[in-house]
């Protein structure tokens, strides 16, 4: 007999602290036991009980064409039957490149590396070799990955324990990242008028996914873009989560803003470990070797992950990709909150290409003061309920959703059925 998702994780906590390798999936925010997968197919996953769930998690972004997708497999299969690594230049690495460069529209140059958290690292790192200078600014709930010079009130799974910034982070290395709320564009202003000349970079979330969807104001990205332009500053859009969600080319073309640096992943890896920085050629040729900014990864690149990241993107670079998934995004939001409607529930959703927010107030919050505003309790009692009947959402208030293009209109249909009842339980 197989074990339980109850057994699983008892045994897993005796030898992994707190039973997971990443500390949202602990379930501690929202109470019991994690479920424990063992397969998935399109939009569906199947835990080691054998229960059935429809996936709004995604794999926290990277499975925009659902899970198991026939042409993402056999790349991957063909790749791993050829080597599962080199440490050497492949043809598929230059094809990925090419393809990241055509596509979003900022990047001259990019380099590739295996995590998000390593390109965002690196490109710090590159803004202040270019610089030559130490100050960084970002956003309280925005976050960049678990580097120490970024985490400082940091979103994502530091919101999700109420831990904004972690312990074993010098203070020195702390006192050279500057927060400012976001989409407050006069702070921002202030904040260079103060100390523009010694700004490095500003590294944001264009479209905030990591305390929830929070969409950027009106202004508030074209501020950055101007600022950073008038003071030197290199422009840092963290699309990771946004890249080839919001649209084939990002945020940065969705809002026809252009960064000087990009960092990218989950997407771009097809559910395996690649992601990127690239940018301006000027900035791009200061790593190592054509410059002093020294990086460097012994799985940087790898050939089976590039062939699940290049089969993904292949994928979504139709013409109707966007739109189709976008449409069921929609359905989504839409009729999550019609049925909170129905039940007298305060309530309010949104979406951007195929990313979505839920939250338990009257309106999509605008910053992390309104993110916090949330019924984080009410959330939590509607995540058990939706669980309880076969939907998986992300097990915190503080992510965004991810919706595939594997979902169909029968997904949408089981998913607001569920709801109906789940939003009384949240009552």
């Amino acid at each position: 007999m197989k074990p339980s998702n109850e057994e699983l994780f008892a045994r897993a906590q005796a030898r992994i602290p707190a039973g997971v390798n990443s500390p949202v999936r602990a379930f501690r925010a929202v109470g019991g036991a994690p479920r424990f997968f063992e397969r998935a197919s399109g939009a569906h996953l199947w835990d080691v009980e054998g229960r059935r769930y429809i996936d709004y998690v995604g794999s926290w972004g990277p499975m925009v064409a659902g899970h198991t997708h026939p042409r993402v497999v056999e790349a991957v299969q063909a790749a791993a039957s050829r080597a599962l690594s080199f440490g050497a230049p492949t043809v598929a690495e230059v094809e990925m490149a090419e393809l990241l460069c055509r596509l979003v529209p900022s990047l001259e140059l990019v380099r590739l590396v295996s995590s998000g958290t390593e390109a965002t690292m690196t490109a710090i790192r590159l803004a202040r070799g270019f610089t030559g200078r130490d100050l960084i600014v970002k956003f309280e709930g925005c976050y960049h990955g678990h580097a120490d010079a970024l985490l400082v009130k940091a979103g994502s799974g530091a919101l999700t324990f109420g831990h904004p910034s972690s312990a074993g982070v010098p203070a020195q290395t702390a006192a050279h990242t500057l927060v400012l709320d976001y989409n407050d564009a006069a702070k921002v202003r202030a904040l260079f008028g103060q100390h523009g000349a010694e700004i490095a970079g500003v590294i944001v979330e264009p479209v905030a996914g990591n305390m929830n969807l929070v969409l950027p104001a009106p202004g508030f990205l074209e501020t950055l873009r101007e600022q950073c332009t008038q003071h030197g500053a290199v422009l840092i859009f963290d699309e990771v989560m946004t890249g080839f969600r919001v649209a084939a080319g990002g945020a940065q073309a969705r809002y026809g803003i252009r960064p000087d640096l990009t960092t990218l992943g989950k997407v771009i890896g097809g559910g395996l470990p690649v992601a990127a920085v690239g940018g301006r050629r000027d900035i791009m040729q200061c790593i190592a070797p054509l410059g002093p900014v020294y990086q460097a990864g012994t799985l940087s690149g790898n050939p089976v992950a590039v062939a699940a990241g290049l089969a993904t993107l292949k994928l979504v670079d139709t013409p109707e990709f966007q739109p189709r998934i976008e449409a069921t995004t929609r359905s989504l939001v839409a009729g999550l909150a019609a049925a909170a409607k129905r039940a007298g529930v305060t309530f309010a959703s949104q979406s951007i290409g195929s990313m979505f927010g839920i939250y338990f107030r009257a309106t999509p919050p605008t910053s992390f003061a309104e993110v916090m505003q949330c019924d984080a309790q009410r959330f939590n009692r509607f995540f058990q309920s939706m669980l309880a009947q076969g939907i998986y959402l992300a097990p915190s208030a503080y992510e965004a959703g991810f919706v595939s293009s594997a979902h169909d209109a029968a997904d949408v249909e089981q998913t607001l059925v569920a709801a109906n009842e789940a939003f009384g339980s949240a009552s």
